[in-house]
């Protein structure tokens, strides 16, 4: 080969690596969840983005980070996708992560989820008009624990002593639930015992109270650390001590719980996957109105009801949109 041939050969050859190079980046999503790696949660958020037309992976890169309860990793976590300049954070299910990015950052889109008002949170100035760079869903927190409690009351009629277990390491869930759980038992009348339990050893420790305490029934609160993390050592401590139990999620009744009510998490993170792909399609936060849950479950094992000696109401398993046998 001549030498002006080879050289012109080898021009033409490097082209396409440098137009590969010229290739845009893809936008970066992070992902900022207070639970563990959680397969249906993922498979929710990217079926949300899927609906606006972004595959991850393809037109779209997503960075899952999983707090599994360590809540001190908050501060550095957002602090670092904000220096990364991240095209969205997206904090499902997860009231902290979204103060912590809301505090961090003016002008990077937030998409939230939370149990709380997002208003009194400060994280948006209206539900209809949030006009700043966050929004999300609503999920009721505060009514689901009040009618979870009114539901737990009517299956255990005779309970009236009652523990509530909260995380005091996220004080953004615990504090709303303590007060909005403590107002619905005042409605009721029953008796409120606090239980305090952030690590495997406290929870234990929590459970080997009732050996002396001995309460009617356990009230779990709706917290990442309880209803991922920790759901099977619950679900198995509470068979133990045949302690009837309510919970905020389906899966603790599908591996043995008694009783659950709370909103379908997983259609949230779907949902934050929508108004996530929303915004990098141009729309922006200000505009997207903050979404209030409407999809609610409430769920019976009537095995587990068996093996505690309590005998449903036909009108709970009437009302009941799910009943494991």
């Amino acid at each position: 080969m001549r030498r002006r041939e080879f050289i012109a050969g080898l021009g033409s050859a490097a082209w396409p690596v440098v137009a590969r190079a010229q290739q845009p980046a893809m936008p970066v999503i992070g992902v900022v969840s207070a639970g563990s790696a959680d397969a249906p949660a993922v498979a929710a958020f990217r079926t949300g983005l899927g609906e606006t037309g972004y595959a991850e992976g393809q037109k779209v890169t997503v960075e899952y980070h999983w707090l599994e309860g360590q809540y001190d990793r908050l501060p550095a976590l957002i602090a670092e996708l904000v220096r990364r300049r991240v095209a969205v954070i997206a904090t499902p299910a997860n009231t902290g992560a979204a103060l912590a990015a809301k505090a961090a950052t003016a002008t990077i889109p937030i998409v939230f989820g939370v149990g709380e008002d997002a208003v009194k949170l400060g994280l948006v100035a209206s539900l209809a008009r949030p006009s700043g760079n966050a929004t999300g869903i609503n999920f009721f927190s505060q009514e689901v624990d009040a009618k979870r409690l009114s539901f737990l009351h009517e299956l255990v009629p005779k309970a009236v002593r009652i523990a509530l277990l909260v995380n005091p390491a996220n004080a953004m869930v615990a504090e709303p639930t303590l007060r909005s759980v403590q107002d619905a038992a005042r409605v009721i009348g029953l008796q409120i015992q606090i239980l305090e339990a952030s690590t495997i050893r406290e929870i234990d420790a929590a459970f080997a109270t009732f050996a002396y305490e001995r309460p009617d029934a356990l009230f779990v609160g709706g917290d990442v650390f309880f209803t991922q993390n920790r759901r099977v050592q619950l679900v198995t401590l509470a068979a133990r001590d045949r302690i009837p139990a309510a919970y905020v999620d389906r899966e603790s009744v599908a591996v043995g719980g008694l009783m659950s009510y709370g909103t379908d998490l997983t259609d949230s993170y779907r949902q934050v996957g929508v108004y996530t792909g929303n915004i990098l399609k141009g729309a922006k936060p200000a505009d997207l109105p903050v979404v209030q849950s409407t999809r609610f479950e409430f769920v019976i094992n009537l095995g587990t009801a068996r093996a505690l000696g309590i005998d449903v109401p036909e009108t709970l398993l009437a009302t009941a949109d799910e009943v494991i046998e």
